[in-house]
This record gives structure tokens, C-alpha cells and sequence, in this order.
């Protein structure tokens, strides 16, 4: 039924043929994090200090600490991982989309805030591998979404160990793309999806070697010495399924193991290899193959497979720009890797359903309003609600407090709507505010206010009560 509202909802506002391309950045993040407490900082990992941002963050862990007593409080608040890239990011804009964790596999989905009236379609979905699937330590955990009408699909896996498993490993890869379903008539399956990013600790290792010449190897930076024996590369040469994903080159130290809050390669008795453990591949559908009385006459024309330049009116590209790991980082025997990726698409949609607007003066002395208007035919349903979020917030349920827009409407015309906001719930001290409208249906933001001022309660001052932080709603806004 979702996919139906979209699909009635996106049929309306596609662009024309000749609207341009535009550009997103996408940082991608995957690290087996051990079990271990966050570490203080993550502006290196996540590049906080380059002046050129991505629109959107994806992030997969492994080895999440899962114990039971700790995964059930996870579960009734947020991890203390979510917390950290959530507080994070979201001064510098970003919002947690969606989220799935599944005992030790993490997954979070950041974006810009301006895009997301334009991220719909959001489903998520796990699979258990580890013990004949009955628990949950290994596996994949999945996220699915339409960006601007294209749909993308992020899978984060955490697949067996030890250097014996590599068929085993492929095995439980395709298993996870066959066992993962969407409830979409058109991207039932993750190999449906437009873009599909797999990432995660994959576990294959380098055969053969011995640890001296991987040593020696790693010691002059002559990694491409041991490509030709990376597990993974080589299954590539052998499974159709692999060979549907693309990988940057390994230019960079193996990932796996190292010795705690080190840069050395595991000193303990066991001395585990080095390995590319941690890696994120990519694919992007390929276009329809063209009759074949015209296969020939085209033989000598580029393949455009892997840019996504199908036959459709809304075409995209990808391009990785940067893949490597973030050696800093010590707190697990893992480092972590990212790979940084524009992606060049043709919006399908360019106008958000909703235009919310707060009207006139906000304080918590009086009931305040707010219009939003239609701006497209738009399955609403009672249920839809409005928050006001302080400036800077960090998800959807992030809110300080909300109206339902049918519960508390006022006034209303064919397109234009206006509810109230009862003045007892908005915070005595105020702050830079914003609004957005969230869509039952389509489970997502479709209308973002620009920010506004809450003034102060002059009741308040003129009391004296603001210092006895009266309403516990200011705590949100002030802190």
C-alpha cells in the first residue's frame, strides 16, 4: 500500500527530459568496532573538518556490544554509538533517517535535512547466518529508500570468519540477497534496486602468503603484491554474483588485526594475518540489453553499464572518490574504512508534498499557528502529525512537541490548512525552532518549515520563573 502512495504521489511531479543532473556526496563508514565504548572524537572519521560536506552519512558496525542486559536498554533508548554520530551531526544539519541494528550489526542513515522530504520509501530488514540463523552475531542488516525517486539500497554484512570459510562466506552473501524482501511491487529484491552499496567486515582473507612476505609487503606499501591473493578477489574471478559489485583498489594497509589502541599487527600468540577484512563494494544496475539485431552495430561504442546510463528519462551516475582507512583510530583490532561516492542524478521530483509555515509571533504566552498548504495531490491520513524541533535536532523523534493535524485544525480551504499549538506546550525560553510534517503513510518528513525564533515568555520574566526551569521542555531547547 505504501509503495502504491508513493507511486501516486511521485506520478505527479515528475520533471521534464531536459532537467539537469545534480550532484549528492556520499560517505560511506564500516567498522567491526569489537564491543568496544565509542572513542571521544569522530571528526576524523567522518572528515568534519573538509569544507566540502556530503548530503548523506551511511554507517555500518559490527560487534556492537550486544549483551543481553545492555542490547535491551539499546533497544529502549539509543546506543551509546547512535548517540555519539547523532550528536555529532546533527549540528552540523544532518538528521538520523533510519536506523536498524540486529544484535551487533548497526546500521545508521544520515541526511542533510533539506533532502529529507525527498528520502521516501524507507523500509528495513535483517538476516540471521550466525548458528543456522537462530542468532544473530553474524549476518546482514539492510536499509532501502527512494532519493528523489531513485531507489538505492544500503546492506551492511558481517559474514563468517577464518581463512577456510571464503566459499562459506559467499554462500552466506547470496543467501542474505535471497532471503531480504521488500514490501514493493517494483524493488521486491536488494539486486532490484538502482544503486546497491554492500559493506561491512566480510572476512575474506589472504591466501597463501606466508606472514613474512605479507609483512614485507605491507612494510614497502606493496599492496598490489597480494591482490592476487585477497579471498575476495579471487572469488570475484569465479562467482557471477560477486562479479555484479565493484571495488576501488586496496591502496591501503590491511584492516585486520591489530593490537588495541596500535598500529601493530597482532603480537599475540596467536599472530593472525593481516587482512582486508573491511570493505564496501557497490553496484549500479545495468541498463536493459538492447535487441540483439543491434548488439552487433554497438560492439564498438563504450559499455555505460556501471554509470547507470540506462535507457529511462532519469538516468544516474556514481563515481567513488576516495577509499581508504582511518588508521588513527585504536579502539578496536579493526580499523575502519570508508569510501566517499557522488552520485549524479535527475530528480524525478523537485517540490517537497508539503509547504509548513509558523505564522505570526511564538512564545509559550499564547496558543501559536501554523498553515501548511498542499502543494501536491498527497495521500494525508489522520494519523499525520507536525513537530517543533529545535534547530540542530537529531531525528524524527527528536521532537519538543507535535499536533496532529487533523485533531487541531482550525481553518481550512481546498489547499490551505491551518492547526494550533497549544501555548503550554512550547518551550518558556524559546530558541531557533523549526517544523515538519510527517506523513503517516509514507513514514517520512514531507514538509519542512523555514527556521524561526520562540521568544521568551515575558510571563515568565516578569515572574522571575525562568531560572527554575518550570517546564521541562526547556531543558530540550537549552541544551
Amino acid at each position: 500500500m505504501e509503495e502504491d502512495l508513493s507511486r501516486a504521489l511521485n506520478s505527479v511531479t515528475l520533471e521534464p527530459k531536459d532537467s539537469k543532473m545534480d550532484t549528492f556526496g556520499l560517505y560511506v563508514v564500516t567498522w567491526n568496532v569489537g564491543t568496544a565504548e565509542p572513542p571521544e572524537d569522530l571528526n576524523s572519521l567522518l572528515q568534519l573538518s573538509s569544507p566540502k560536506k556530503p548530503d548523506l552519512y551511511v554507517i555500518g558496525l559490527q560487534e556492537v556490544k550486544a549483551a543481553p542486559l545492555k542490547f535491551v536498554t539499546d533497544l529502549a533508548f539509543e546506543d551509546s554509538w547512535s548517540q555519539l554520530f547523532m550528536s555529532t551531526l546533527a549540528p552540523l544539519g544532518y538528521i538520523k533517517v533510519s536506523s536498524i541494528r540486529m544484535q551487533g550489526l548497526l546500521l545508521l542513515f544520515f541526511s542533510k535535512l533539506e533532502h529529507a522530504p525527498f528520502i521516501r520509501d524507507i523500509q528495513v530488514t535483517y538476516t540471521r547466518t550466525g548458528l543456522y540463523g537462530y542468532w544473530g552475531n553474524k549476518g546482514g542488516v539492510s536499509i532501502r529508500l527512494s532519493l528523489y525517486g531513485h531507489m538505492v539500497c544500503f546492506l551492511n554484512c558481517h559474514l563468517t570468519a577464518h581463512m577456510n570459510y571464503a566459499s562459506q562466506r559467499v554462500n552466506e552473501f547470496e543467501y542474505i540477497l535471497g532471503a531480504q524482501t521488500f514490501d514493493a511491487k517494483n524493488t521486491p529484491r536488494i539486486l532490484d534496486h538502482k544503486v546497491v552499496f554492500w559493506f561491512g567486515d566480510l572476512n575474506f582473507r589472504i591466501e597463501d602468503h606466508g606472514m613474512l612476505f605479507v609483512r614485507n609487503c605491507l612494510t614497502s606499501q606493496r599492496f598490489s603484491l597480494l591482490w592476487p591473493k585477497d579471498q575476495l578477489i579471487m572469488m570475484k574471478q569465479k562467482e557471477a554474483t560477486l562479479q555484479k559489485f565493484e571495488e576501488g583498489s586496496l591502496d591501503f594497509q590491511p584492516t585486520y588485526k591489530f593490537d588495541l589502541h596500535s598500529d601493530n599487527y597482532d603480537t599475540s600468540g596467536k599472530k593472525r594475518k593481516p587482512a582486508w577484512c573491511d570493505r564496501i563494494l557497490w553496484r549500479v544496475k545495468p541498463k536493459s540489453s538492447p535487441p540483439e539485431d543491434t548488439q552487433e552495430d554497438n560492439e564498438d561504442e563504450p559499455k555505460k553499464q556501471l554509470e547507470g546510463e540506462g535507457d529511462d528519462e532519469f538516468p544516474l551516475k556514481m563515481t567513488q572518490e576516495h577509499y581508504t582507512s582511518k588508521m588513527e583510530y585504536g579502539v578496536s583490532d579493526h580499523k575502519p574504512v570508508i569510501g566517499i561516492f557522488r552520485l549524479e542524478l535527475r530528480k524525478m521530483y523537485e517540490t517537497p508534498p508539503v509547504q509548513v509555515c509558523a505564522e505570526g509571533e511564538w512564545s509559550a504566552d499564547f496558543d501559536a499557528l501554523i498553515t501548511y498548504r498542499l502543494l501536491q495531490s498527497f495521500p494525508s491520513s489522520a494519523w499525520d502529525w507536525i513537530g517543533l524541533y529545535k534547530v540542530g535536532f537529531k531525528s524524527v523523534s527528536d521532537y519538543i512537541t507535535y499536533t496532529w493535524v487533523k485533531d487541531d485544525q482550525v481553518s481550512f480551504n481546498d489547499e490551505l490548512f491551518q492547526v494550533y499549538v497549544n501555548k503550554d506546550e512550547i518551550p518558556v525560553r524559546g530558541g531557533e525552532c523549526v517544523l515538519c510534517y510527517y506523513s503517516s503513510n509514507l513514514q517520512c518528513i514531507v514538509g519542512i518549515s523555514q527556521p524561526f525564533r520562540v521568544q521568551e515568555s515575558r510571563v515568565a520574566i516578569e515572574e522571575g520563573l525562568l531560572s527554575e526551569n518550570i517546564n521541562g521542555l526547556d531543558e530540550t531547547v537549552a541544551s
